[in-house]
């Protein structure tokens, strides 16, 4: 049985969500991918949706304008681990929206240089500042990252890193983004924002709602609320994780994580101003 979603504890949330609801056909719902529609995994190569939320996803996106992921993995491993080509006409902007999927069509620049400098040199980094056994790195293609949740301490580990990979990302030329227990080293000039407001203005939309879970999503956080200035109703959704509560300070909506969100989204197309097909 649908439930009815909980309420914003903001005013600008409250009236971020009537907008959307009230003209769903001018809607963006935009969602980050790890930790949002898929619950954090040791290992990311085993991510998975929560079970449910894809059909969930399709349900919705069948009612509002657009629905997109903006994550800062690639876009086809997003689609290939989310089943994300079930739902329809889903747009699916990878690595912070330098790359983007949509209709089974793969649209992509090339790295910059960096990337390789970075895919030589960190593995002899990790060795050479005695990373404890459990940090490994993930080769994205545009980006790298370095994840120590395996580790026996994580956060010691990362302490231990981060400096060395800071210094390698401005050799590079590529900026580092800090997550829960991984530090990723990407090209600059590409953030969640900057797509989550590209996509926005690409389309039109009267409303949008953006949910995510991590450091990461808080540029299209302040995207939203750049959005709302510009008269663009905006509510920010926070899967929230015991791990990040940056996120769920500056959210409009905490729900308890991917179930939390899996019921939001269960309840939401009954709220819609427009009827079921």
């Amino acid at each position: 049985m649908d439930t009815c979603p909980p309420s914003p504890r903001t005013d600008a949330g409250r009236l971020g969500l009537d907008a959307f609801r009230s003209s769903p056909g001018r809607a963006l719902a935009a969602f980050d991918f790890d930790g949002t529609l898929a619950p954090i995994v040791d290992d990311p190569r085993s991510s998975a949706p929560y079970p449910g939320i894809v059909a969930a996803l399709s349900t919705l996106a069948a009612r509002v304008g657009t629905t997109a992921v903006v994550t800062g993995r690639p876009a086809g491993t997003a689609v290939q681990l989310g089943g994300l080509d079930e739902v329809p006409g889903i747009v699916v902007l990878g690595h912070y929206g330098a790359e983007r999927w949509v209709g089974g069509r793969l649209i992509a620049a090339d790295p910059p240089p960096g990337v390789n400098l970075v895919r030589d040199e960190l593995p002899a980094l990790v060795d050479s500042v005695g990373a404890p056994e459990g940090t490994w790195i993930e080769d994205k293609g545009r980006s790298l990252a370095v994840h120590t949740r395996r580790a026996a301490e994580p956060d010691a580990a990362l302490d231990l890193l981060r400096p060395r990979l800071e210094r390698l990302a401005e050799r590079a030329g590529l900026v580092t983004e800090p997550g829960r227990m991984v530090v990723e080293l990407r090209p600059q000039g590409v953030d969640k924002g900057a797509a989550l407001r590209g996509l926005v203005h690409e389309v039109a939309a009267g409303s949008v709602l953006y949910a995510g879970d991590d450091l990461g999503d808080l540029p299209a956080f302040d995207a939203v609320d750049d959005l709302r200035e510009e008269g663009v109703p905006g509510v920010t959704v926070c899967s929230a994780s015991d791990e990040v509560t940056e996120v769920a300070d500056r959210a409009d909506l905490v729900v308890p994580g991917p179930g939390g969100l899996a019921e939001f989204l269960r309840g939401l197309p009954a709220t819609l101003n427009t009827p079921a097909p």
